[in-house]
């Protein structure tokens, strides 16, 4: 007690130990005398002390500065004001102890209301335990006083406390008032951990009969709308005999703090038509739910009362109508208010920061935040947080480390929402190492960043390291929700994480989640993306109300599975049960149709649908129209409804450069990217893929070098699916040197990067790398799919790996769980053949897992034609005759082991059973690019209406005579005509490559490399011409045809003469 009197007393006892005595009075004049005789004493005391201490006036300038001020407020307090008042008026708390310490020293007696609203002034002032000294010090309380500590109490936020005095007082017979009872049911609604109090209270609320006090209701209704309990609100509001402003808009809070803005607005209107109007905290909370509903013309109707009511010019109501307009789109309205208010508190400027990141304004975002820290110089961390979501862009990434600097300087590293968005940040910006970095080092950690590094993973392909993370949480035995586990859902979502996806699904079930909306969304996706659409149709069976998510989800999933009768039978089924489509549905239901027949049986029907409904305005649909026409082969329609769009988005664009390049039209494709960049399009990591995919195609290496020179100006070059385009693209334009120098480190390459590594390798005769880099993608964790061992295999098969490849094949199904498909029993029939195992191709053909279809008969008959094997040839191309009698292919390749035989008459008959038929050969071509033309040739070309061909007949008859000097033997068993070996010679030297080969290098610079692009598979006799060639002329030549790469260098080729 000595201590807290000493403390009381230490501003009065430096300055005011020379103010005489008083006699007590219980009269207000000894209080209005004390002051007086203080505040002059001040002056006299303050001019000794310090008149002539010149050591003392330089370092106690403050000091003096706040004496003057605690001079002057003295003075203020006349003896009506201080007897009618108290120290209710004093907002500073040095005035308030000395004008406290001045009563003590003068021994004024305080009166209870004096005593009352001291104890108001400390609490107000945040100085809780100097208020429970007065009320414990006094002498007689009144209930004011009871009533003013408890307010006191809850003000600071210690709501324990106020419940332990409440108890008190109740012990002591006082009797509660509807004030102390209305604090009271504050602090449990405040608190966020007694609402079991809260329940007491209610209880002793009707106990006591004090239930139709206005103010105890009110207190009630705010209390059950905080715990989220809003209907209850609304129990206790109609048993309510009065009601005030006040109690109207605690109904209101309470929806909307429980997110249901429509009873916001039906409470409103009620209010309204019972003649209450409402204050600021009615309208800032209608104008919320006005937003939140997106109802235009009921936010401008409530605007207008707005002003009726004259709450234009209040900050908080300012503050709703900017999120209003937010939330409307209309950021110039919402700015319009902004810039109107004449006072604006930081929630303002977080306001309207928030809004133009709403609508991704980068920039005019960190423009308000500089007007923000100069013009009001406070901020906080939803100033932060904003700010952070709008710079989760590749592009605006740079600002958002900005951003990230400024909340470590400001402390806010430990804030856990804060952390959170970082994460969010780093996410979407495809920085997940960055996002890791951040997790890593968070102090405090709550589920949702757990779900936020989780879903970070997944996002970037990180499947694994994402499930690791759960298992992480679930060893830590943390709480997990609904997003936990839909995240963990989309990390399975590959085939190589079934048993993964099979486990967490049990983990659903255990955990009580499996009825759960979002999580069973989830369930039907991943099984949908593993092929297992009879498991995802079981899950839907057993959700209890399904939604139109659910059935989108069930329809997309049954055509990523082209599975077309599922997905319009689920479409179906879907009308049946009177839940409505939308966009998506119809978007799904276009993706199921992807060939000439379901074009014809749903593919145009269901368009001739949509546009029943109306969905043939929507921007989407227009594009899965696009797609849809072009997958199953008529681009003319796909181009007529493009053209017919008055409004392209890149979407738009994408889907058309996409079409295109899937139809093999790579030239009109990279027109329309052309077209695309002209008409100011922002160009997106769909259009580069579509774009590199054209180049590919192609081969035009030139093009799908400023494709990616366009990439790293625009700062797409981090993004993952672009870089593996890019791979691809040089992939297929025979730069491999190209393909590692982009190639992302292992740590960050995602599956598709591994396969595209080991395509390459294979297509480039690189096949010791391709074999390393699956070894390497096993060792970081990445788990192949059927396409890694289709490039695996064809890596095998390049390099006449008979038997690697085939213990690969069983590795693949008993190792890793794959089923083969047709094109691993492709790859192995081909291996087989080409190695002169014909007997093990047929018997295997015979045996394999799934139907042979015309790609393996094909591959046989190929190998028959090498090995001129002529009985199984004869077998083999009865087979594909059989399935489609006109198949060119089939004739030719038959033909061809014919005239190696010498049966020069089956060549004859084969011949003319073409003709019969309309059956046309495929004609050869080769062509080459330069600059930016390119020059394609036929077989014979040179003879014909080239403007060079004068010159390409002089360099081919060159080239004959260096190669034969150089040890060039014709193999004429590749001149497929009855003739002389003279004249089979002379064919030979008319093949379409040799013609192109003469012109390249005429027309290219001495030591650069030679490019030549064949659309069927390289002669035999022709590979070695090239190999002759490129040791006589020293230089490097590259030969593409449909299968692989040919790289000549010095007399040799990357193949090794095996292909």
């Amino acid at each position: 007690m000595k201590i807290k009197t000493q403390f009381l007393f230490s501003v009065s006892r430096t300055f005011f130990n020379t103010i005489p005595k008083t006699p007590v009075e219980k009269t207000r004049l000894a209080a209005v005398s004390t002051i007086t005789t203080a505040s002059a004493l001040i002056n006299e005391n303050f001019a000794e002390q310090f008149k002539n201490d010149d050591t003392k006036r330089g370092c106690l300038d403050g000091d003096i500065a706040k004496l003057r001020m605690i001079n002057y407020s003295i003075r203020c307090l006349n003896a009506l004001n201080f007897s009618r008042k108290g120290f209710s008026e004093i907002t500073n708390q040095m005035v308030g102890k000395a004008l406290h310490a001045f009563c003590i020293v003068g021994s004024v007696n305080l009166s209870v209301f004096h005593n009352n609203t001291l104890i108001n002034m400390y609490s107000k002032l945040g100085n809780i335990d100097h208020a429970r000294y007065v009320f414990d010090k006094m002498c007689q309380r009144n209930g004011a006083s009871w009533s003013t500590m408890l307010s006191g109490y809850v003000r600071v936020g210690l709501y324990q406390e106020a419940g332990e005095l409440f108890c008190q007082m109740w012990g002591m017979g006082v009797e509660p008032n509807g004030f102390m009872i209305a604090s009271l049911i504050t602090s449990c609604s405040r608190s966020g951990s007694m609402v079991d109090e809260g329940f007491q209270v209610h209880g002793f609320v009707v106990k006591i009969g004090m239930f139709s006090d206005v103010y105890v209701g009110t207190a009630l209704v705010h209390f059950y709308g905080s715990i989220r309990l809003p209907y209850n609100a609304q129990m206790i509001f109609e048993e309510m005999p009065d009601c005030n402003v006040v109690s109207w808009t605690s109904l209101m809070v309470g929806y909307s703090d429980s997110g249901n803005p429509g009873e916001v607005i039906n409470a409103y209107q009620r209010m309204r038509r019972n003649g209450v109007s409402g204050n600021q905290n009615t309208f800032a909370t209608v104008t919320s739910s006005c937003g939140l509903l997106e109802d235009r013309f009921l936010g401008y109707q409530v605007l207008g009362h707005v002003i009726q009511n004259g709450f234009d010019g209040n900050v908080s109501v300012a503050n709703s109508l900017i999120s209003m307009f937010s939330s409307f789109s209309n950021v110039e309205e919402a700015c319009y208010v902004f810039d109107s208010m004449n006072e604006c508190d930081t929630i303002s400027w977080n306001a309207m920061i928030s809004a133009y990141a709403h609508h991704g304004l980068c920039r005019e975002s960190l423009i308000c935040f500089h007007s923000m820290r100069h013009l009001h110089d406070e901020t906080n961390s939803t100033t932060l947080a904003s700010l952070l979501s709008v710079c989760s862009s590749v592009d605006n990434l740079k600002w958002g480390r900005g951003i990230h600097g400024l909340v470590v300087k400001s402390g806010l590293d430990s804030n856990v929402c804060i952390c959170n968005t970082l994460l969010t940040l780093y996410s979407q910006a495809g920085r997940s190492e960055d996002a890791e970095l951040a997790f890593r080092a968070m102090t405090e950690t709550d589920l949702i960043s757990w779900n936020s590094m989780m879903a970070c993973y997944v996002q970037d392909g990180n499947c694994l390291d994402g499930l690791k993370l759960l298992t992480e949480l679930l060893q830590m035995v943390k709480g997990m929700n609904h997003v936990t586990f839909a995240c963990a859902l989309a990390a399975c979502s590959h085939p190589e994480f079934l048993t993964e996806g099979k486990i967490v699904h049990a983990l659903i079930i255990v955990s009580g989640f499996h009825d759960d909306l979002i999580v069973g969304n989830a369930l039907i996706t991943m099984y949908c993306k593993l092929g297992m659409t009879m498991e995802a149709k079981q899950v839907f069976q057993t959700m209890p109300q399904p939604d139109r998510v659910t059935w989108n989800a069930l329809i997309g999933g049954h055509a990523e599975n082209e599975e077309p009768n599922e997905a319009v039978k689920a479409y179906k089924s879907m009308r049946e049960k009177g839940t409505p489509g939308n966009y998506i549905t119809m978007v799904n239901v276009l993706g199921a149709c992807s060939s000439p027949d379901d074009l014809l049986k749903r593919g145009k029907p269901f368009h001739a649908h949509i546009v029943c409904t109306g969905y043939e305005s929507d921007d989407y649909v227009k594009n899965s129209l696009i797609t849809m026409y072009a997958k199953c082969g008529d681009l003319d329609l796909s181009n007529y409804i493009f053209a017919g769009l008055s409004n392209k988005s890149s979407i738009t664009w994408n889907a058309m450069v996409a079409a295109n390049a899937h139809q093999g039209r790579g030239e009109e494709a990279l027109k329309l990217f052309n077209e695309m960049r002209n008409e100011g399009v922002v160009l997106d990591q769909f259009s580069f893929s579509g774009g590199f995919s054209a180049t590919a195609n192609l081969g035009v290496l030139e093009e799908g070098q400023q494709l990616h020179g366009l990439v790293i100006k625009l700062g797409f070059q981090s993004d993952l699916h672009v870089t593996n385009a890019a791979m691809d693209m040089y992939g297929k334009c025979g730069e491999m040197h190209d393909v590692l120098k982009i190639l992302p480190r292992p740590i960050n390459r995602s599956r598709l990067s591994w396969n595209i590594l080991i395509s390459a390798s294979a297509r480039h005769g690189c096949i010791q790398k391709g074999i390393e880099t699956f070894h390497e993608m096993l060792e970081h964790g990445s788990k192949p799919d059927h396409v890694t061992f289709v490039s695996l295999l064809s890596a095998c098969n390049h390099g006449g790996l008979v038997d690697e490849g085939l213990a690969y094949y069983d590795s693949m199904t008993n190792e890793f769980g794959i089923s083969p498909g047709i094109e691993h029993c492709v790859c192995i029939i081909d291996l087989l053949g080409r190695s002169g195992r014909l007997s093990e191709a047929e018997s295997f053909i015979k045996n394999m897992p799934v139907p042979p279809n015309d790609l393996a008969w094909r591959s046989l008959l190929a190998a028959c034609r090498i090995h001129g094997n002529f009985e199984l040839g004869r077998k083999t191309a009865e087979h594909l005759l059989e399935s489609d009698p006109s198949d060119d292919s089939a004739y030719v390749l038959y033909s061809n082991i014919c005239a190696t035989s010498g049966r020069w008459n089956d060549v004859e008959f084969l011949r003319k059973q073409m003709g019969s038929k309309n059956v046309k050969k495929q004609p050869a071509c080769s062509w080459v690019k330069i600059k930016d033309k390119v020059h394609s040739f036929g077989i014979g070309d040179k003879n014909h209406h080239h403007p060079q061909a004068i010159q390409i007949r002089a360099k081919l008859g060159e080239l004959m005579k260096t190669t034969k000097e150089a040890g060039y033997v014709a193999d004429t068993s590749f001149a497929l005509h009855d003739m002389d070996e003279e004249e089979k010679e002379y064919n030979l030297w008319n093949h379409s490559e040799r013609i192109a080969l003469a012109f390249g290098l005429m027309n290219t610079p001495e030591n650069s490399t030679l490019r030549v692009f064949k659309n069927l598979r390289v002669c035999g006799d022709c590979h070695s011409v090239y190999k002759f060639v490129s040791e006589i002329v020293g230089r490097k030549i590259v030969l593409r045809d449909p299968y692989r790469f040919h790289h000549f260098s010095s007399g040799k080729c990357s193949c090794g003469d095996y292909w």
